[in-house]
């Protein structure tokens, strides 16, 4: 659900905004699971569970949730990191090694470094620095730690040990809601119809339909026209 992924090594005088794109926030989370909004805003502040782990398929919001969870803890004046595996895959240690003296990290997309013995090892050991610390540790992955490929069995036990909440992809209903909820914060007035219209005429995917929201935006805006089904028609070069 996130447009823009900030690295982890972003120096502290960058402003919140620029740190972590400002869509991605708790209040802007459509359809969360149970209790999972309230966990990690207690993750963030560092006044519940240490460990939270997040599963759920692609474009189901792990992302959008671990920088929300950073924004959070930068608003309370914590340090917060987000650490995204795919880019410290093959280096985790070093990696994880250079966020020392943070108060909530968020690891996002551990999928990427399962298998890899070496970049496990490094984040039991992170794990286990944590644990001792005090330092407050999300995890994301497509799936529970029994299931996506790790070797190394102490490892998926710490993992296991975290609370968990499984997240699921969205209906209509909630890509409605999240269309819905980004066009507001835009000052865009997006029409029923328009929304019927865009979510039976193009790609359903999550991310696909707010990139096409951003684009919607750009030409309504040089256009001075609001989004309806004849601006919709005109601009995609559609018919129907």
């Amino acid at each position: 659900m996130s447009r823009d992924v900030p690295g982890a090594g972003l120096g502290p005088q960058l402003p919140l905004a620029l740190r972590y794109p400002p869509d991605q926030r708790f209040e802007s989370f459509i359809a969360p699971p149970d209790g999972a909004l309230a966990a990690l805003s207690r993750l963030a502040a560092g006044t519940g569970a240490d460990w939270v782990y997040l599963a759920g398929a692609s474009r189901t919001g792990k992302t959008h949730l671990a920088l929300a969870v950073c924004a959070a803890a930068e608003q309370q004046g914590r340090r917060a990191a987000y650490l995204p595996a795919i880019a410290a895959a093959g280096r985790m240690r070093e990696a994880l090694d250079a966020l020392e003296g943070h108060d909530v990290v968020a690891v996002d997309g551990l999928d990427a470094i399962a298998g890899t013995r070496e970049d496990e090892v490094a984040l039991f050991d992170f794990h286990n620095r944590a644990r001792g610390s005090g330092l407050n540790v999300l995890y994301t992955a497509r799936s529970i730690p029994d299931d996506i490929g790790l070797v190394l069995p102490d490892l998926r036990s710490r993992l296991q040990q975290c609370l968990r909440f499984m997240l699921h992809p969205l209906d209509d209903a909630g890509r409605r809601d999240v269309l819905r909820d980004r066009a507001q914060r835009r000052g865009l007035i997006l029409e029923e119809a328009a929304l019927d219209w865009l979510l039976t005429r193009t790609d359903r995917d999550l991310g696909a339909l707010v990139a096409l929201l951003e684009r919607l935006d750009r030409a309504s805006l040089a256009a001075q026209r609001r989004i309806t089904v004849p601006f919709l028609r005109q601009t995609l070069g559609a018919a129907g």
